[in-house]
């Protein structure tokens, strides 16, 4: 498995694990075709599902519950971010993390330079405003870990 991903994802498994319990129930939403996130996760002892719209479309994860939910580098590729966050958020347990992984866009960045525009797949972008904005609107609790990090507690 590629180190250099692995530290990658870090970013976001490192932060996380500290927030769930043990041996909790999660799903890599967007897990693309070679997950890794969620082998991270189980070798934290954690049990993860995946799924991906192009990959692995098992819809039958929309029935069940889960205790956090991982969507790296996901929520820039998607048409409706609002609706699947909705969507992520009703298969959520109260108490549980939403964690998203993207590029956060800050005052300090050009965005006619912006590498991450760049790529012809991403097609929303998030700033601080936005994404507290769309946790009020889902009554879910935001921290922001880091320029790419961000957690969402369901409430309740």
């Amino acid at each position: 498995m590629d180190t250099r991903y692995r530290e990658f994802l870090s970013q976001l498994t490192v932060p996380l694990l500290e927030k769930i319990l043990e041996k909790s129930d999660g799903l890599d939403f967007g897990s693309g075709p070679g997950p890794t996130l969620s082998l991270m996760l189980e070798e934290a002892g954690h049990c993860v599902e995946i799924y991906d719209k192009f990959y692995a479309s098992n819809e039958h994860i929309f029935n069940k519950r889960f205790d956090f939910i991982t969507a790296t580098e996901v929520i820039e590729h998607l048409r409706e971010p609002r609706f699947e966050l909705k969507r992520l958020t009703t298969i959520l347990k109260p108490g549980g993390y939403l964690a998203l992984m993207t590029q956060i866009l800050t005052k300090e960045i050009n965005f006619s330079d912006w590498y991450y525009k760049n790529d012809p797949s991403h097609i929303g972008f998030f700033n601080e405003k936005s994404l507290k904005y769309l946790a009020n609107d889902l009554e879910l609790e935001i921290t922001i870990h880091s320029e790419r990090v961000i957690f969402l507690k369901k409430l309740g």
